[in-house]
């Protein structure tokens, strides 16, 4: 009964988000895409011309969101976009999609020959691991995800590149703030309108390298 009353109240939160009606008007596939502006607006990052690559990328209203940053004349991208995700999601008009999961070799070497030896201007990542709601367990997945990106981040950026991740505050925080501080000179937490007051998640953007092309 306590989980009906749950998801009702859910439900009706969400039916009634503005940040949800918003985003129909809009046709983003998430209110999500609204949290990614906020901070592309705020940092003054992304830009036509630059290679995004998107993690944890389905729905895929980030991905929407780099395409409009990224149009040219007709339609066409100025610069390249690649996401992935473990989940399937919908073609966006421009966007190259691979689906796997990022913790796997395999999969990472798939984005690397996609890549070529192109660097990268802009990491960003909306992945959440699925949660057990045991607290240690959960924050060293969750440090997992964002180490994964970070890494990432660490050989394929440009030396003033840029990576966004989604983090939660909470056991294990501080340690994935440490990590973003050895790895990039510039560090910052932001907390989008768009999210939820009582969500504990937190969006941390690393901007610059301090030891470009190599793991710490």
């Amino acid at each position: 009964m306590a989980k009906n009353k749950f998801s009702k109240n859910w439900l009706h939160q969400h039916i009634n988000d503005p940040y949800v009606k918003l985003a129909q008007q809009k046709g983003y596939r998430a209110r999500a895409a609204f949290k990614l502006t906020e901070i592309l607006d705020t940092e003054k990052l992304m830009r036509p011309g630059d290679v995004v690559i998107d993690l944890g990328s389905a729905p895929g209203s980030w991905s929407q969101v780099a395409r409009e940053r990224l149009a040219g004349p007709q339609g066409t991208i100025r610069g390249r976009i690649i996401a992935l995700d473990l989940l399937p999601m919908e073609p966006v008009a421009g966007v190259e999609f691979i689906q796997g999961d990022f913790r796997e070799e395999e999969v990472l070497r798939q984005l690397e020959a996609l890549l070529g030896s192109q660097p990268v201007d802009l990491v960003i990542s909306d992945m959440a691991p699925n949660l057990s709601g045991v607290g240690a367990a959960d924050s060293a997945r969750i440090q997992h995800v964002c180490d994964l990106a970070r890494e990432f981040s660490q050989e394929h950026l440009k030396p003033d590149g840029a990576l966004i991740v989604k983090a939660f505050h909470g056991s294990g925080f501080s340690q994935i703030v440490q990590s973003f501080k050895q790895t990039f000179r510039r560090v910052v937490e932001r907390k989008p309108k768009a999210s939820r007051d009582k969500s504990s998640e937190t969006f941390l953007v690393g901007v610059g390298l301090k030891n470009p092309g190599g793991r710490q």
